[in-house]
């Protein structure tokens, strides 16, 4: 057997593709000399493997305050303000979710010497709510599993435009990326992956709806895609929006109120799923973050008026 797969069937929390890293690095010794991770493997052979401290990988941790909603050696449950970007990347190297958690938490595993949150699911910059982030690889190889395996349950709040007809439905349209507008995601692209959306309407405004809405599958930007699909895009949305919207809205303060969610207006509120290490069912919940909750109350209080 090769040492690089010997390693990483022996040691769950590192991958086969980090292991010539840490070989490389000097962290294994075969009889006592420095191999390669092609080396093969003799019954009798003694392998020695030092895994080395993480390092926080170019990533600088910041004291950005986190509201987390559950922790325990295993995972945390964080509800993510609106705002938040989730990874750092082009023009957003701090002021991330990942650069909050290296600060704030002080037992994430060292992923192939580099230290890391294993981030197991995204929302976008300007959606809220529940996250999930894994404490080591093995429970974060877990965790993805059951995301890919629709084992999650994940619930939206969504706040859209117009008053929905049904009360409620199945949106069953592939999305992906968009044939011209690359920066967007479209249910008309010719590589669309199937995706599946489950709403029911929870509150109705007349100009506008509060939907719940479920995902079976998880595209990138699937309900907001879906949603504009339906013809009630998700308030605020500037990239599936559509400002000609606001001309609808016949009353001025409420046409003004609505312009003022200046972010889509989409809240993780729920995370339902079996615990990787306890192997219990556990449920998360999350109220709507304060801009949504005070505009639908403007907006039930002029329904009432």
């Amino acid at each position: 057997m090769r040492l690089d797969v010997f390693l990483s069937r022996r040691q769950v929390s590192l991958s086969r593709s980090q292991m010539p890293r840490i070989v490389a690095a000097g962290n294994v010794l075969l009889n006592n000399k420095q191999p390669k991770a092609s080396s093969r493997l003799k019954p009798g052979d003694e392998v020695l493997l030092r895994i080395p401290e993480p390092e926080a990988g170019g990533v600088v941790p910041e004291d950005i305050p986190l509201a987390v909603v559950y922790e325990d050696s295993f995972l945390l449950v964080i509800d993510k303000p609106p705002g938040l970007v989730v990874h750092p990347g082009a023009g957003n190297l701090r002021g991330t979710l990942v650069n909050a958690l290296l600060f704030n938490c002080h037992d994430l595993s060292g992923i192939g010497g580099v230290l890391r949150p294993g981030i197991v699911h995204r929302l976008d910059k300007d959606t809220s709510g529940l996250m999930i982030v894994a404490k080591s690889d093995e429970i974060h190889r877990t965790l993805a599993a059951c995301f890919e395996a629709h084992q999650v349950e994940k619930h939206y709040l969504a706040l859209v435009y117009g008053d929905v007809r049904d009360d409620e439905g199945v949106i069953d349209l592939p999305v992906g990326r968009h044939p011209v507008e690359r920066q967007k995601m479209s249910t008309k692209s010719r590589q669309g992956k199937r995706a599946v959306t489950r709403w029911r309407v929870r509150e109705r405004y007349g100009m506008a709806t509060l939907l719940d809405v479920a995902i079976e599958t998880g595209r990138t930007h699937q309900i907001r895609v879906h949603l504009t699909a339906l013809g009630h895009p998700v308030l605020g949305d500037k990239i599936y929006g559509s400002p000609r919207k606001f001309m609808d809205i016949s009353d001025q303060s409420r046409r003004r109120r609505c312009q003022e969610m200046t972010r889509q207006a989409l809240h993780a509120r729920r995370l339902a799923f079996t615990h990787p290490a306890a192997g219990q069912q556990v449920i998360f919940e999350s109220p709507l973050p304060q801009d949504m909750a005070d505009l639908c109350e403007f907006l039930a209080g002029f329904q009432e008026t």
